[in-house]
């Protein structure tokens, strides 16, 4: 009898356990979907959101309660509209630098609402504050770099090379934000380790040219 009533305990006690892997197996995933998906807002502002919508339309990507406006039609018009937008004025002398003082707020917003609108969190104040720290800040970090990358190119080319450098930009927004979807810790591991260099080389140009805007 108690023999089994210990093995009744131990079976619950293990799928108790099984369940808590999963969900942090879960939490996990979409931590790094949304940072990859972050980053990519760091590049560009609306081509991870269109990203975004058309995975969670088309059933690939789960979103959370409240962030199904992502998926509808109206939302991946505007993305799609705001991404060719962006994505042409990208190559428009001296509208490019302007652009990167523009979208910084934007990234950030975009970043932290995809890793929020992701993130398997009951509390919404905890799941917001998350997608604000790793999601708005990834985003702000990656924007911040390309920003002083595409300034030295303008000073050493004077400009002739931001083309190719806004074109690099492109495609790493659409395919970071692809393959988040299908390797999402291989590219957060990439990220993370893209985020630190970022800090390291350019962090004081960063945080100075942050807080002149201030």
């Amino acid at each position: 009898m108690i023999r089994n009533f210990l093995n009744w305990k131990n079976i619950v006690g293990g799928a108790i356990n099984f369940k808590i892997l999963l969900m942090n197996k879960e939490i996990i995933i979409a931590v790094a979907i949304g940072i990859g998906l972050s980053a990519s807002c760091g590049f560009r502002v609306f081509i991870p959101m269109l990203v975004a919508g058309i995975a969670a339309k088309i059933g690939i990507l789960p979103l959370n309660q409240g962030f199904q406006w992502l998926s509808e039609w109206p939302a991946l018009i505007a993305f799609g509209t705001a991404s060719a937008v962006e994505i042409l004025a990208y190559y428009l002398p001296f509208i490019d630098n302007l652009l990167d003082t523009i979208t910084t707020p934007l990234a950030i917003g975009a970043g932290t609402l995809l890793l929020t609108s992701v993130l398997p969190i009951d509390s919404d104040f905890l799941k917001w504050i998350t997608g604000l720290i790793f999601g708005g800040g990834t985003a702000a970090v990656v924007q911040g770099g390309t920003a002083m990358t595409r300034l030295a190119s303008s000073e050493f080319t004077a400009g002739i090379g931001n083309p190719v450098i806004a074109t690099g930009e492109h495609a790493a927004a659409f395919g970071t934000s692809v393959l988040s979807l299908f390797i999402p810790i291989v590219i957060a591991a990439v990220v993370i380790l893209t985020v630190g260099f970022i800090l390291i080389r350019f962090g004081k140009k960063i945080f100075r040219k942050r807080g002149s805007r201030t």
